[in-house]
């Protein structure tokens, strides 16, 4: 299975956030929203978590 990544650095903020998470799809999501909400101030619920998921990425594993 392939870990998916969500990194802050593609999402503009202006506390210049370098945070990245990796691990399965509803781990980053659930992740993602925590720290969304408690650094970033926003409110969690389904479009929140929409936005994270459409964010996501593959992890890159070095060949």
């Amino acid at each position: 299975m392939t870990r998916k990544v969500a990194d802050c650095r593609n999402t503009p903020s202006v506390s210049g956030c370098t945070l990245t998470i990796i691990g399965e799809e509803e781990e980053v999501v659930r992740a993602a929203a925590e720290h969304a909400v408690s650094v970033h101030e926003h409110t969690d619920g389904p479009e929140l978590r929409r936005m994270i998921r459409e964010g996501l990425e593959d992890e890159k594993v070095p060949a």
